[in-house]
């Protein structure tokens, strides 16, 4: 237990085993220095889940520029590449966008806003890249289903790689 007042003045014991004095002044006190040093290890372990998201964020919009510029002129998506690595980071960058809008949806009607700017104010540029480029993948599937009557698929077919 931690005590934090002398024993003579009122106390006020918290179910942790923390113990305030009842002075207003000082309990206010106590308990936002608690808070920031809760608030402080929490940004420390989002901070991780963001730089990820930024670094995520940063290579998968431009791969799903790429994607969408060779389905407008092509009608197909990006080719497999060596051991198809470059249709699976194209499908990967589909997934980590749709991951970066659905945290800031779930963020947004959680505490109202979106995410927070992060270091340098990247993550809040990859989310709203991240939107543009939610955007855009519906306009040009729907472009490419309006002209073909189908959007590709998520595997390699002979008509576009044959």
């Amino acid at each position: 237990m931690l005590l934090l007042t002398p024993a003579s003045t009122p106390l006020l014991s918290h179910p942790n085993g923390l113990t305030f004095r009842t002075n207003t002044t000082r309990f206010q006190t106590q308990l936002k220095v608690l808070s920031m040093a809760k608030q402080t290890s929490e940004e420390t372990s989002s901070t991780t889940i963001e730089k990820i998201a930024i670094a995520g964020g940063l290579v998968s919009n431009p791969v799903i520029g790429w994607s969408l510029y060779t389905l407008k002129t092509t009608g197909c998506g990006l080719p497999p590449g060596p051991g198809g690595s470059i249709g699976a980071l194209e499908g990967v960058s589909y997934l980590a966008v749709l991951g970066i809008v659905g945290w800031s949806l779930y963020t947004k009607t959680k505490t109202g806003s979106g995410l927070p700017n992060g270091p340098f104010g990247l993550l809040g540029a990859v989310e709203g890249l991240s939107y543009l480029s939610l955007l855009a993948i519906l306009v040009v599937f729907g472009i490419q289903f309006v002209q073909q009557g189908s959007i590709p698929g998520p595997l390699p077919t002979d008509q576009c790689f044959g």
